[in-house]
């Protein structure tokens, strides 16, 4: 396929008017990319023009903090934070002293890691704020009551959770008295655990879509020292002849977005030419056989 510069549309998340880009820029390796705050606007500035204008964020993500350099890059263009949909999460505790890191839901831990990320990102509200990973400990009635205050307060426009199971995600929505928008969650063609646990069907009985993390698997998908890997990148190459792609990253994407809870992919590539790649996916559609080969490889066996 000869790459053509596409753009990603806006795409309804729930029946309440949020609207993301059916692409995510992920930004948790910001702090590892070493650009400076003009080259993050750029950068921005960059997948803006594809159409990508939602971003995922973390006040954990990054040392120094991801979202204080994304906040620094923002403060250099007036205007720039209305153009975007700045996604953040909370209830991860970092391990500090003797303290070993945990998961909180308190209301406590959540308004104040909401008010951190505000400051860091030098924005006076989020357009949606995820639960990072559950908490065993949760008290849904005290979560549903934090998120009533903060979208009370005008802090946080929108609520969702990241890595959850279907009762984990039904519990916190028997609870609310507003939908959540989305479920963060691993998928990809080494983790196929994701599409046997359920939760996929309980996202679209509500009609709520799921955002895709780590849809090249950290690059292990690339990894020949893995069986698994060996067997899935060699379906993969024969897909890039079969679809006209023009790499085997964007067959993974076309098959993510394949499913019929329609993730939107999140991108964590610093490299706007990869980035460009990723979104020149949409125009790929896997058939049912295709999509299958790729499952029955990463399971090194057939289906039943």
């Amino acid at each position: 396929m000869t790459t053509k510069l596409e753009r990603v549309l806006k795409t309804p998340m729930q029946s309440n008017g949020l609207n993301l880009s059916h692409f995510v820029q992920g930004y948790w390796r910001l702090d590892e990319w070493g650009l400076s705050a003009q080259e993050c606007l750029s950068f921005i500035q960059s997948h803006l023009a594809l159409g990508i204008s939602s971003v995922d964020h973390a006040h954990v993500y990054g040392n120094p903090s991801c979202e204080q350099l994304f906040g620094q890059a923002l403060r250099l263009k007036k205007g720039l934070r209305d153009e975007l949909e700045i996604i953040s999460k909370c209830g991860i505790v970092p391990s500090q002293g003797d303290s070993i890191g945990h998961y909180n839901f308190s209301q406590k831990v959540i308004f104040s890691q909401v008010e951190n990320s505000l400051r860091l990102l030098g924005t006076d509200h989020l357009d949606v704020l995820l639960l990072h990973r559950p908490d065993y400990l949760m008290d849904a009635d005290e979560v549903a009551n934090a998120f009533s205050l903060l979208r009370q307060q005008g802090k946080v426009k929108h609520f969702g959770v990241s890595n959850f199971t279907a009762a984990q995600f039904l519990l916190l929505q028997s609870r609310l008295d507003f939908p959540l928008v989305t479920n963060q969650i691993e998928m990809n063609p080494l983790n196929l655990s994701i599409f046997e646990s359920g939760i996929l069907e309980e996202l679209q009985r509500v009609a709520c879509r799921p955002m895709a993390w780590s849809c090249l698997a950290g690059g292990e998908v690339f990894n020949l020292d893995n069986p698994q890997s060996v067997r899935v990148k060699a379906v993969l190459e024969t897909l890039v002849e079969e679809l006209n792609a023009d790499s085997i990253e964007q067959v993974i994407y076309a098959w993510i977005m394949r499913h019929p809870s329609d993730p939107l992919p999140i991108l964590g590539s610093g490299n706007i030419a990869r980035t460009a790649l990723a979104v020149a996916s949409q125009s790929l559609s896997l058939n049912h056989e295709q999509w299958y080969r790729v499952w029955c490889a990463s399971k090194g066996q057939p289906v039943p």
